[in-house]
Protein backbone atom coordinates (compact mmCIF):
# COMPACT_ATOMS: atom_id res chain seq x y z
CA UNK A 1 0.00 0.00 0.00
CA UNK A 2 1.01 3.62 -0.18
CA UNK A 3 1.49 6.08 2.60
CA UNK A 4 -0.49 8.94 1.11
CA UNK A 5 -3.71 10.49 2.42
CA UNK A 6 -6.81 9.36 0.52
CA UNK A 7 -9.69 11.71 -0.29
CA UNK A 8 -12.96 10.02 -1.25
CA UNK A 9 -15.32 12.23 -3.20
CA UNK A 10 -18.89 11.08 -3.79
CA UNK A 11 -20.56 12.46 -6.90
CA UNK A 12 -24.26 12.37 -7.78
CA UNK A 13 -23.27 12.82 -11.43
CA UNK A 14 -21.29 9.55 -11.44
CA UNK A 15 -23.58 6.61 -12.07
CA UNK A 16 -21.31 3.60 -12.60
CA UNK A 17 -17.65 4.52 -12.87
CA UNK A 18 -15.05 5.26 -10.26
CA UNK A 19 -11.65 6.85 -10.71
CA UNK A 20 -8.52 7.47 -8.66
CA UNK A 21 -5.38 9.50 -9.24
CA UNK A 22 -2.52 11.05 -7.33
CA UNK A 23 -2.45 14.81 -6.99
CA UNK A 24 -0.45 17.00 -4.67
CA UNK A 25 0.81 14.13 -2.54
CA UNK A 26 -2.71 12.76 -2.02
CA UNK A 27 -4.83 10.09 -3.66
CA UNK A 28 -8.19 11.36 -4.86
CA UNK A 29 -10.88 8.71 -5.39
CA UNK A 30 -14.09 9.68 -7.20
CA UNK A 31 -17.07 7.35 -6.71
CA UNK A 32 -20.81 7.37 -7.41
CA UNK A 33 -22.81 8.81 -4.49
CA UNK A 34 -25.16 5.80 -4.35
CA UNK A 35 -22.49 3.26 -3.27
CA UNK A 36 -22.95 1.63 0.13
CA UNK A 37 -20.16 1.98 2.68
CA UNK A 38 -19.10 -1.63 1.99
CA UNK A 39 -19.02 -1.02 -1.78
CA UNK A 40 -17.11 2.21 -1.19
CA UNK A 41 -14.50 0.40 0.92
CA UNK A 42 -14.00 -2.25 -1.78
CA UNK A 43 -13.76 0.26 -4.63
CA UNK A 44 -11.43 2.57 -2.72
CA UNK A 45 -9.12 -0.31 -1.73
CA UNK A 46 -8.91 -1.53 -5.35
CA UNK A 47 -8.30 1.93 -6.83
CA UNK A 48 -5.75 2.94 -4.21
CA UNK A 49 -3.88 -0.29 -5.01
CA UNK A 50 -3.84 0.66 -8.70
CA UNK A 51 -2.50 4.12 -7.89
CA UNK A 52 0.14 2.49 -5.65
CA UNK A 53 1.22 0.29 -8.59
CA UNK A 54 1.45 3.30 -10.86
CA UNK A 55 3.57 5.16 -8.32
CA UNK A 56 5.80 2.12 -7.71
CA UNK A 57 6.29 1.55 -11.45
CA UNK A 58 7.90 4.98 -11.65
CA UNK A 59 10.68 3.74 -9.35
CA UNK A 60 11.63 0.73 -11.49
CA UNK A 61 13.26 1.51 -14.83
CA UNK A 62 11.83 -1.49 -16.63
CA UNK A 63 13.71 -0.84 -19.86
CA UNK A 64 17.06 -0.62 -18.10
CA UNK A 65 16.30 -3.73 -16.04
CA UNK A 66 15.33 -5.72 -19.16
CA UNK A 67 18.54 -4.72 -20.95
CA UNK A 68 20.64 -5.74 -17.92
CA UNK A 69 18.91 -9.12 -17.70
CA UNK A 70 19.24 -9.65 -21.47
CA UNK A 71 22.99 -8.97 -21.32
CA UNK A 72 23.52 -11.19 -18.29
CA UNK A 73 21.70 -14.18 -19.82
CA UNK A 74 22.77 -13.60 -23.42
CA UNK A 75 19.22 -12.97 -24.61
CA UNK A 76 18.02 -10.36 -27.10
CA UNK A 77 16.73 -7.06 -25.76
CA UNK A 78 13.14 -6.13 -26.50
CA UNK A 79 12.38 -3.43 -29.02
CA UNK A 80 9.80 -2.10 -26.57
CA UNK A 81 8.92 -2.99 -22.98
CA UNK A 82 6.21 -1.55 -20.80
CA UNK A 83 4.21 -2.02 -17.63
CA UNK A 84 0.65 -3.21 -18.16
CA UNK A 85 -2.25 -2.61 -15.77
CA UNK A 86 -4.43 -4.86 -17.93
CA UNK A 87 -2.67 -8.17 -17.23
CA UNK A 88 -4.65 -9.85 -14.48
CA UNK A 89 -4.01 -13.53 -15.22
CA UNK A 90 -0.49 -13.30 -16.67
CA UNK A 91 2.73 -11.93 -15.25
CA UNK A 92 4.10 -10.99 -18.64
CA UNK A 93 3.57 -11.34 -22.36
CA UNK A 94 5.76 -11.21 -25.42
CA UNK A 95 5.08 -10.46 -29.07
CA UNK A 96 8.11 -12.04 -30.75
CA UNK A 97 7.14 -10.66 -34.16
CA UNK A 98 7.73 -7.03 -33.13
CA UNK A 99 9.84 -7.61 -30.00
CA UNK A 100 7.35 -6.05 -27.58
CA UNK A 101 7.16 -7.23 -23.97
CA UNK A 102 4.50 -6.26 -21.44
CA UNK A 103 5.00 -6.87 -17.75
CA UNK A 104 2.11 -6.91 -15.31
CA UNK A 105 2.22 -3.86 -13.07
CA UNK A 106 1.41 -6.24 -10.19
CA UNK A 107 5.13 -7.12 -10.28
CA UNK A 108 6.28 -3.67 -9.15
CA UNK A 109 5.71 -4.83 -5.57
CA UNK A 110 7.46 -8.18 -6.07
CA UNK A 111 11.09 -8.77 -5.14
CA UNK A 112 13.47 -7.82 -7.95
CA UNK A 113 14.59 -11.46 -8.40
CA UNK A 114 10.97 -12.36 -9.26
CA UNK A 115 10.75 -9.54 -11.80
CA UNK A 116 14.05 -10.71 -13.26
CA UNK A 117 12.71 -14.25 -13.71
CA UNK A 118 9.64 -12.95 -15.57
CA UNK A 119 11.97 -10.85 -17.72
CA UNK A 120 14.13 -13.91 -18.50
CA UNK A 121 10.99 -15.87 -19.38
CA UNK A 122 9.67 -13.17 -21.73
CA UNK A 123 13.09 -12.41 -23.25
CA UNK A 124 13.50 -16.13 -23.97
CA UNK A 125 10.34 -15.90 -26.07
CA UNK A 126 12.22 -13.52 -28.36
CA UNK A 127 14.40 -16.54 -29.19
CA UNK A 128 11.83 -19.35 -28.97
CA UNK A 129 8.10 -18.67 -29.20
CA UNK A 130 6.95 -21.96 -27.63
CA UNK A 131 7.67 -23.54 -24.24
CA UNK A 132 9.67 -26.46 -25.64
CA UNK A 133 12.98 -27.90 -24.45
CA UNK A 134 15.19 -25.12 -25.85
CA UNK A 135 12.97 -22.51 -24.19
CA UNK A 136 13.09 -24.40 -20.87
CA UNK A 137 16.86 -24.53 -21.06
CA UNK A 138 17.12 -20.78 -21.73
CA UNK A 139 14.91 -19.98 -18.75
CA UNK A 140 16.51 -22.57 -16.43
CA UNK A 141 19.80 -20.67 -16.58
CA UNK A 142 18.24 -18.15 -14.17
CA UNK A 143 19.51 -19.29 -10.77
CA UNK A 144 16.33 -18.46 -8.85
CA UNK A 145 13.87 -19.77 -11.45
CA UNK A 146 12.27 -22.41 -9.25
CA UNK A 147 11.99 -20.06 -6.29
CA UNK A 148 10.51 -17.27 -8.44
CA UNK A 149 7.98 -19.64 -9.99
CA UNK A 150 6.92 -20.75 -6.50
CA UNK A 151 6.54 -17.13 -5.42
CA UNK A 152 4.32 -16.34 -8.41
CA UNK A 153 2.23 -19.49 -7.98
CA UNK A 154 1.58 -18.50 -4.37
CA UNK A 155 0.65 -14.94 -5.42
CA UNK A 156 -1.67 -16.24 -8.15
CA UNK A 157 -3.57 -18.39 -5.68
CA UNK A 158 -3.90 -15.64 -3.10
Amino acid sequence: MIDLPVDVIRSKRRKRTSQAYETGGRVRVLIPAHLSHREEADVVAELVQKVASQIASRTVDLEERAHEVARKYDLPSPTRIEWSDRQKSRWGSCSPRDGTIRISSRLVRAPVWVLDWVLVHELAHLVVSDHGEHFKWLVSRYELAERAEGYLIAKSEG
